[in-house]
């Protein structure tokens, strides 16, 4: 004996296709970040009075074994400087601010030479505090 059976018509609609591209766009978006320091030890220093910088065009990190690092990327001391002009070039004013990350177990002779790089490309350093608390 033989059994009929009726063919499946399984359809997905359209509008079900560009949502679920919709909602894959938007994941993405969210996970993707600009630049990504997590990868750095850095602790910042502290200090009593601390006043927001606003944005900066360039992010300067020393981490905690002293390597530098700007915007994420690891770089060498030569070429910090080529590479601030470069990222300042055709700004003016507040636009010429550069964030200075420095870990709080650096010492002068690591954050003197960027210090002279960034005001030698013609930018402001803006350095990163964390604001001091009283410490249980």
């Amino acid at each position: 004996m033989k059994i009929s059976r009726r063919p499946l018509a399984a359809t997905v609609p359209s509008m079900a296709m560009g949502d679920i591209a919709f909602n894959l766009l938007i994941f993405f978006v969210i996970l993707a970040k600009a630049t990504d320091d997590s990868h750095l030890q850095w602790e910042p220093a502290d200090s009593t009075e601390v006043i927001r910088a606003g944005a900066a065009k360039a992010s300067i990190v020393i981490d905690a074994e002293s390597k530098y690092y700007l915007n994420g990327q690891q770089v060498g001391i030569a070429q910090l400087g080529p590479q601030i002009e470069q990222i300042l070039e055709g700004s003016a004013g507040d636009d010429r601010r550069v964030l200075l990350k420095v870990h709080r177990s650096a010492t002068a002779n690591h954050f003197e030479p960027i210090i002279e790089a960034v005001s030698e490309a013609g930018g402001t350093i803006m350095h990163v505090l964390e604001e001091r608390r009283n410490r249980p």
